[in-house]
């Protein structure tokens, strides 16, 4: 698909959603895989939060998105982390 066929007008502000089992370094490892496809990332805007049994994380980045192509490669790579479960 390219960015003409797609409902996003880039650039645009894009949320990812990003959950996993709760590890020690989960949250910087994702923020540093964030800003390695989208490097003007603001990484302190990122919006934490633990499960109600503390045993899950999801990690909330909203990233200004320059193309589709930015986007798949980041939930490609994200989605190949062993730790990440669900990138929504």
């Amino acid at each position: 698909m390219s960015d003409t066929d797609s409902l996003l007008v880039f650039p645009c502000d894009f949320p990812i959603k990003i959950m996993g089992e709760r590890h020690d370094d989960f949250a910087r490892d994702i923020l540093a895989l964030v800003l390695r496809h989208a490097p003007d990332f603001a990484a302190e805007s990122a919006e934490l939060r633990a499960s109600s049994t503390g045993r899950y994380l999801s990690l909330t980045c909203t990233i200004r998105a320059v193309s589709r192509a930015q986007l798949d490669a980041l939930y490609l790579e994200l989605s190949g982390d062993p730790r990440v479960k669900v990138v929504l």
